[in-house]
C-alpha cells in the first residue's frame, strides 16, 4: 500500500446482471435478504426495498436445490415488476445447489471450505457461469475454513488467505476473470489483516480481481455501524474495496444508507502526506507502537500523550504520516478529529471509519472526537465504541450478531433486543447471536458464549466452541443462557471496563 496518498487498487471489471463493479466503477452496495428463499412474493418485495435504498446487487441464501430452483421465480417476478436488481445466490455446505442456483441469477457466491480437494465440480461450475455470463465470488469466512486447511494454518487470516489462492489460481487457469473474493470475519482485526494478505498475494501473481469488503456480525445499532466502519474504512482508506455490505441485525434495507455513506466519505481523499520512516508500520502484522497499556477518550487525563490532529481532507493518511514521522516513536499519541455533522449517526460512522484504523493498527493510544454539536457523554459512547471495535479497549458486552438470512428460523432482531436487554450490563463479555449453523459455531469463534439456531422454534447454547446443550425450545433458551453464563462465574458488573482483548 502507498502510505502518503490515498489510491484506489486497480482491478479488472466484473458485470453481475446489469450492474459492473471493479475498473474505474464506484464502490457498489449491496445487501442480502432475510426471508423464505422459497416464499417468492416476500423476496421480492424485500429485494424491492433494498433496490430503492440503492442497493443494486442483492444475495440470496440457496441451501438447497428446493431453493435454488425457486430463484428461478424470484428472478422472473423482480424482472416482471421493472426491477433490474443484480441477483445473487449465496451457497453453503451443498456445492452442487451451486450449478442449480447458476442457471437463473447473475453471480453465485460459493465457500471454498465447502469443497473437497477434487476440483472438478468447481471447475465445472467455472464452465457453466461463463457460458450464461455469471460472476462468481469466492467468499471465505473466518472459522468456516476446508479441514485440509484448518489443520495446517489454523483459525488464521494466512489460512484464509491459503483457501482463497487456490480456487483463485483455478479461476486463473481457466481463464475465468469474473471473479470477485472476500475474506469475512466478525474481527476486525482478522478481517483487515486477511485482506491486505490477500492483496499482497493476489499482486506477487498478477492477479486483479474485484474485492468484496464486509464485517461479518456486527450486530446492531450505533455498535453495528461502527464495527462495520472500522473494519471496512481501514480497508477503503488503503485503497482496497470495489463492493461493500455493512452486516447489520436489522432490516437489510437500513444497511445501504451506511455502506453509501461510507462510500462518499472515501470517494475522494486529497492530498500527499511524506512518510519518512516507513519501516515502523507494518499493515498485516499488529503491533502496538508505544509502552502504553491503556487508551483514553477526549474526556480522559492525557498527561504525557500527544494530540495530534487531522486537518485534511485525507485524516486517516495525515495521521498516519504525522504519527510514523514523530522523533519520539514510542510517544503515546491520540488522533483528533472534528466533525460538524448534525446527525450521531455520521459522526460516528465517519470517526470510526478515519480514526479506528490508526487504533486497529497499534498506532494510536486514544481517541478524541470533536463534535460541538452532540453531547459530551454521547461522544464518549462513540468512542469507546471504536476502540472496542478496533479491540483495543473492552468496555461493554459485544455482540457477534448476524444479519440473518432465508436459513434464519426465529426472529432474530427481537431476540437479539431481548438478549441485549438481559445482558448489556456485563463486563469483559462476548455472546454470539446467531440465524443457524452455517455462521455459527465458526463464526463467533471469539464469543464466550453462543445463542443459535437449530431448527424451527430450537435453539442451540455454546460456551465457546463446545455445544452445552442442544435443540432445546427458543422459550427456554434466554433463561438457560442467563443461567449458563452465572454458572460459569461470568456474570460481572462491576464498574469500570477491562483490558482489551484481541
Amino acid at each position: 500500500m502507498d502510505l502518503t496518498r490515498y489510491v484506489r487498487r486497480a482491478t479488472c471489471e466484473v458485470r453481475i446482471g446489469r450492474e459492473t463493479i471493479g475498473g474505474a466503477h464506484p464502490v457498489a452496495v449491496q445487501s442480502m435478504t432475510n426471508t423464505d428463499t422459497n416464499d417468492t412474493a416476500a423476496s421480492v418485495a424485500q429485494i424491492e426495498r433494498i433496490d430503492r435504498a440503492g442497493g443494486r446487487i442483492v444475495r440470496l441464501t440457496a441451501q438447497g436445490r428446493r431453493e435454488g430452483e425457486n430463484l428461478a421465480n424470484i428472478v422472473r417476478q423482480l424482472r416482471a415488476d421493472g426491477f433490474a436488481t443484480a441477483v445473487v445466490a449465496d451457497i453453503h455446505f451443498v456445492p452442487e445447489v451451486a450449478s442449480v442456483a447458476a442457471q437463473y441469477v447473475d453471480k453465485v457466491r460459493i465457500n471454498p471450505g465447502n469443497y473437497r480437494n477434487d476440483h472438478g465440480e468447481f471447475e465445472s461450475l467455472i464452465e457453466q457461469c461463463r457460458r450464461r455470463g455469471v460472476a462468481l465470488r469466492i467468499g471465505v469466512n473466518h472459522g468456516s475454513l476446508a479441514k485440509r486447511v484448518f489443520d495446517r494454518w489454523g483459525d488464521t487470516p494466512e489460512g484464509m488467505v491459503v483457501s482463497a489462492m487456490e480456487f483463485l489460481r483455478i479461476c486463473r487457469d481457466r481463464d475465468f476473470d469474473q471473479v470477485v473474493v472476500s475474506m469475512k470475519s466478525s474481527n476486525t482485526r482478522v478481517m483487515v489483516a486477511a485482506y491486505r494478505l490477500l492483496v499482497a498475494a493476489m499482486d506477487a501473481e498478477g492477479m486483479r480481481y474485484p474485492i468484496h469488503l464486509g464485517v461479518t456480525e456486527a450486530g446492531n445499532g450505533l455498535e453495528g455501524r461502527v464495527k462495520s466502519a472500522v473494519g471496512i474504512g481501514a480497508l477503503l482508506a488503503d485503497g482496497i474495496g470495489d463492493t461493500i455490505r455493512v452486516s447489520l441485525t436489522e432490516a437489510p434495507e437500513n444497511e445501504i444508507p451506511v455502506a453509501r455513506m461510507l462510500v462518499e466519505h472515501f470517494a475522494s481523499r486529497p492530498g500527499v502526506f511524506e512518510v519518512r520512516h516507513p519501516e515502523r508500520y507494518s499493515p498485516t502484522e499488529y503491533r502496538r507502537r508505544s509502552h502504553v497499556t491503556g487508551t483514553v477518550t477526549h474526556d480522559e487525563p492525557h498527561d504525557g500523550f500527544l494530540v495530534l490532529e487531522a486537518v485534511s481532507g485525507n485524516p486517516t493518511a495525515e495521521l498516519r504520516a504525522a504519527i510514523l514521522n514523530l522523533d519520539t516513536p514510542d510517544r503515546p499519541v491520540v488522533v483528533k478529529r472534528r466533525y460538524g455533522d448534525a446527525s450521531l449517526e455520521a459522526v460516528a460512522v465517519k470517526a470510526a471509519a478515519d480514526l479506528g484504523p490508526l487504533l486497529l493498527d497499534g498506532l494510536a493510544d486514544g481517541i478524541w472526537i470533536d463534535a460541538p454539536t452532540h453531547s459530551a457523554a454521547a461522544i464518549r459512547d462513540v468512542e469507546l465504541m471504536i476502540l472496542q471495535a478496533a479491540r483495543v479497549r473492552f468496555s461493554h458486552t459485544e455482540y457477534i450478531a448476524c444479519p440473518s438470512c432465508g436459513r434464519t428460523l426465529y426472529d432474530i432482531e427481537k431476540t437479539l433486543a431481548d438478549i441485549k436487554a438481559r445482558t448489556s450490563h456485563l463486563k469483559n463479555l462476548r455472546i454470539g447471536v446467531m440465524g443457524c449453523i452455517v455462521n455459527g459455531p465458526g463464526e463467533m469463534a471469539d464469543a464466550d458464549y453462543g445463542y443459535v439456531g437449530a431448527g424451527p422454534g430450537r435453539i442451540t447454547l455454546y460456551k465457546g466452541r463446545e455445544v452445552i446443550v442442544r435443540n432445546i425450545p427458543q422459550e427456554e433458551a434466554l433463561d438457560r443462557l442467563i443461567a449458563l453464563i452465572r454458572e460459569n462465574g461470568d456474570w460481572v458488573d462491576a464498574p469500570g471496563d477491562m483490558p482489551s482483548r484481541s
